[in-house]
């Protein structure tokens, strides 16, 4: 299944497809953990050929809870991806990240509830180190990116902390000003667990959070609603996509290693003699270069 494509990029909400994707191949992709949100389109942006996912299917059919992020991570895995930048639309917890900023977080809060964000148990036990759970590399190439860009006045953020919440609902105003005392920057309802499993994955990973409203704290404007998040969504989509393409240029024209390429070396505390075959076939693709 591997295509050697090194960029892989997850779409959130608003962003179902790269415009500027050429030479566009769609790649169903089976994997143990079954089906991705959608199938993968392949194609080629600023001459590199990169892989895109839409997060809640190009359709937005798939809830924050139900999405299979085990089957997601390892379908970019699967198509050779050593770089994941993840777009994603979140509501602000301060004043000075306004509607239509972008925030590159470097950290986050976990606020979910029973979702699987690790590819190991049944039979196989491994701690990744998380301590920093972006690739600062890489949120500096993109932060790099969006600075280079004329955006039109909307201001980058470089760092933040990303709660990232349950959902569906949105936040109450209890919950908001708690977290915005917890010095919490952004909010959101799907990287964390991206983060996770590409760690686990031994991708490099980075968020690229698109700022849409100003959750319901905020005294002098309305709380979050749909059709506020879709207004912004729609003016967000097009300067994501300049800053993605930006990225792709500087990560292909220089690429680096991540410490998140390692991260397995030395994750793993069961002897692979005492794992299932099933399970160390499952696991192959992430753990043979070890083992």
């Amino acid at each position: 299944m591997a295509q050697d494509i090194k960029i892989g990029i997850i779409g959130g909400s608003g962003l179902y497809k790269m415009e500027a994707l050429k030479d566009i191949q769609e790649v169903t992709v089976e994997t143990p953990f079954g089906a991705p949100s959608d199938a993968i389109i392949t194609g080629t942006l600023e001459g590199t050929r990169v892989a895109f996912l839409a997060r809640h299917n190009r359709n937005h059919t798939i809830l924050p809870t139900e999405l299979n992020f085990r089957a997601n991570i390892y379908a970019m895995k699967s198509l050779g991806v050593e770089y994941i930048i993840s777009a994603s639309a979140v509501g602000s917890l301060k004043a000075e990240a306004k509607p239509l900023d972008m925030v590159i977080p470097d950290q986050f809060i976990d606020r979910t509830r029973d979702r699987i964000s690790t590819f190991f148990g049944n039979g196989i036990v491994a701690h990744i180190t998380f301590g920093d759970p972006v690739c600062p590399k890489l949120a500096s190439v993109l932060t790099e990116s969006a600075k280079k860009l004329d955006l039109g006045g909307i201001d980058i953020h470089a760092g933040g902390t990303y709660v990232c919440m349950e959902g569906p609902a949105f936040s109450t105003k209890a919950e908001s000003n708690l977290y915005r005392s917890w010095g919490a920057t952004i909010i959101g309802m799907t990287n964390l667990q991206e983060a996770k499993l590409a760690r686990e994955a031994e991708i490099a990973y980075a968020t690229l959070a698109l700022v849409t409203d100003y959750d319901c704290w905020h005294s002098d404007h309305e709380s979050v609603t749909v059709e506020m998040v879709i207004a912004n969504l729609h003016k967000n989509a097009t300067n994501a996509q300049e800053v993605i393409k930006e990225a792709v240029r500087r990560i292909s024209a220089d690429p680096f290693e991540s410490d998140a390429h390692s991260a397995l070396k030395y994750a793993v505390l069961t002897p692979m003699d005492k794992v299932s075959a099933t399970t160390r076939q499952n696991l192959d693709l992430l753990l043979k270069k070890y083992f």
